[in-house]
């Protein structure tokens, strides 16, 4: 039985035969069983060899098929190298073959504007076989390099009502403001909506849809290093500022009742009878924002064009002043009105108040504290009347100066 079996099986090697002569048992077997050498390790870099132009803090990306990466370095003119760190790719770059191992590389210092580097690297397959993948770029030379002024300062406490104001030093082109836009991340620890308006080319504001929320910590990263304001000139470096939202306290300041509410929170805390301004010099309406306390200062009608001499002008010390516009709008102690206060308007358009009361509003106060004005004669805040209008703006008008709508 054996013979014939290992007869049928002689035979069955004839029938499949190569005229090789046939082959063993054995051989057939481990000829069957044999396992392929892995397929080699392909490495692809996401910058073009010979690339120009290049921002120094673009994703330097690698991809890797068929192997791991196991190096990364980049060389610059001089032959210094440096390492980096290796992080995942985000999705939608590795949105191709499943096989594919996308991956972001950062190098350990910033790279340089103009400067030439050389940047390499190394994957393995399964049999530890290498691949290497080299490419030589250039970084962009910028006409100048430029760090924006912001506001509020780092480490700064502030009222609910306070934008983040991001200052340029030469106007951004509209063609560039939404990739500086992407770089500027405001994060709060209270999570709130937000958006960006350009209000021009040099200024860019950041609110909420309502005021902050109290006690809330802000940060801004104006991640700006390496990133095209336009005309030739680029983000000399990144910037952190954190400051933190205080109590909220609002103010609401009715013209025609000629009073003006304090609250602390959600308390009344104090009702002052006030003036406003007269109808030939009237407050503007709307939600202005303290952005200074003087204990003294001096007011003089030619700061908008009246000589303190004609018919009207003024000249006087005036304490505990608390700027609310860039247009010469204050709260601040008036004794010389105090009889119209609550009951008629005589102001050049500030808020008038009692020493005693004004003193007390004074120390209450801080920059960033709205306060309301209403039913008052005059227009509404607006660009006119300075810096920050931001809230006389509707939300929806607002989000649609953004540069990513």
């Amino acid at each position: 039985m054996v013979l014939a079996a290992g007869a049928a099986l002689v035979l069955l090697a004839g029938c499949n035969g190569d005229g090789s002569g046939g082959k063993s048992a054995g051989q057939a077997s481990a000829s069957r069983t044999s396992t392929p050498p892995p397929p080699p390790a392909a490495v692809q870099l996401s910058l073009a060899d010979g690339s120009t132009d290049v921002s120094p803090a673009v994703p330097l990306g690698v991809s890797v098929t068929g192997g791991t990466l196991t190096a990364m370095t980049i060389a610059d003119g001089a032959g210094q190298t440096t390492v980096g760190t290796v992080a995942d790719a985000p999705a939608d770059q590795n949105a191709g073959s499943s096989a594919a191992q996308s991956e972001i590389w950062t190098p350990a210092q910033p790279l340089a504007y103009a400067q030439k580097y050389t940047l390499t690297a190394v994957a393995e397959n399964a049999a530890h076989v290498q691949a290497t993948a080299t490419t030589t770029f250039t970084t962009v030379k910028p006409r100048s390099v430029s760090t924006p002024s912001v506001g509020p300062l780092d480490g700064a406490t502030v009222g609910v009502a306070l934008p983040i104001r991001v200052y340029f030093q030469r106007s951004v082109p509209e063609a560039n403001r939404a990739e500086v836009e992407r770089h500027l991340q405001v994060v709060s620890s209270t999570p709130t909506d937000g958006s960006w308006n350009w209000l021009s080319g040099t200024e860019a504001h950041f609110r909420p849809s309502a005021y902050w929320p109290a006690n809330t910590q802000v940060t801004l990263n104006a991640n700006l290093f390496g990133v095209d304001l336009g005309n030739g000139v680029w983000g000399e470096k990144n910037r952190t500022v954190s400051f933190h939202v205080g109590e909220k306290h609002v103010s609401v300041v009715d013209a025609a009742a000629h009073t003006m509410q304090v609250f602390n929170g959600d308390q009344l805390v104090q009702t002052f009878p006030m003036s406003a301004g007269k109808n030939s010099t009237p407050t503007r309406n709307g939600i202005h924002v303290v952005t200074e306390l003087d204990r003294h200062i001096v007011m003089d009608s030619s700061t908008f064009g009246l000589a303190v001499d004609a018919p009207g002008g003024y000249r006087a010390n005036v304490e505990y002043a608390v700027r609310i516009s860039n247009n010469g709008e204050f709260v601040h102690a008036a004794p010389w009105s105090v009889g119209s206060q609550g009951r008629t308007n005589v102001s050049h358009g500030c808020i008038n108040l009692s020493t005693a009361n004004a003193a007390w509003f004074f120390g209450f106060a801080q920059p960033g504290d709205p306060v309301e004005i209403k039913n008052s004669v005059g227009p509404m805040l607006s660009a006119a009347d300075g810096d920050i209008h931001d809230w006389a703006i509707p939300w929806d008008q607002w989000q649609a100066g953004s540069a990513l709508t």
